[in-house]
Order: structure tokens, then sequence, then C-alpha cells
């Protein structure tokens, strides 16, 4: 499979639609989902071009796999649901159709705000 250019993220990422930012470096933006399953629910995107998780850890430098794990721990001390600052936070990344990857540019969600239940249901 190829990188689709036109994806969203690739289209919020090169500013063609907007949205309302939570964390941006060289390496990652972050950003509240337009459309939330849980009082917060944010997205954290590589800012290179990268199918799923596969895509990801086979071809991305070291700094990119480094810039995105730091970022979601930045982006959860500024929503302030990590241990320390509130009750806690889930991450997941959607792989595939299987795995009910919706949008094909690797991106994790970051859900908090409420008891989010189970692993899958």
């Amino acid at each position: 499979m190829t990188y689709d250019k036109n994806n969203i993220f690739a289209k919020i990422l090169r500013g063609e639609i907007p949205c309302k930012k939570i964390y941006e470096n060289d390496y990652v933006l972050s950003f509240y989902d337009i459309k939330p399953k849980k009082k917060i629910h944010a997205l954290i995107i590589p800012k290179g071009e990268y199918i799923d998780f596969d895509d990801f850890t086979s071809k991305a430098s070291t700094n990119e796999i480094n810039e995105l794990f730091k970022g979601i721990n930045v982006v959860a001390q500024r929503l302030k649901i990590t241990n320390n600052l509130g009750n806690g936070y889930r991450i997941l990344t959607n792989i595939g159709k299987d795995g009910g990857q919706e949008v094909p540019h690797f991106h994790f969600h970051i859900f908090a705000g409420e008891i989010i239940g189970k692993m899958v249901v």
C-alpha cells in the first residue's frame, strides 16, 4: 500500500484543513478529535508520511520514533491527565481494516477525562 497524500491528516499537516492544536514540534502534531468518543479525545500524528504502526516502525528515524512517544507524554501533561496530574489515560492506535483504522496516516488516539472501560468490547 502506498501513502495517500490526500488523507485528512495529510491535509491538516499542510494547513489545508484547520485543527484545534494541542502540541506541535518538528516531528509531530497533536490536536483534538473533531468527533470525540470520550470527554477528552486527542490525536497525535507524526509529520512524516507513514500509513500505520508497521510502516512507521520499519521506516521512521530514531528521532521520529522518540519524538512521537515523548510527544504523547507532553500532550498528556498539557491535558493534565497523567497519573501525577489527573486520573490517567489510554493511548490507542488502529492498524489496517481489521484493526479499525479509518485514516491511512499513522496516529495515536489519547482518551481521558472519564473511566474508559474494558480493553475490547
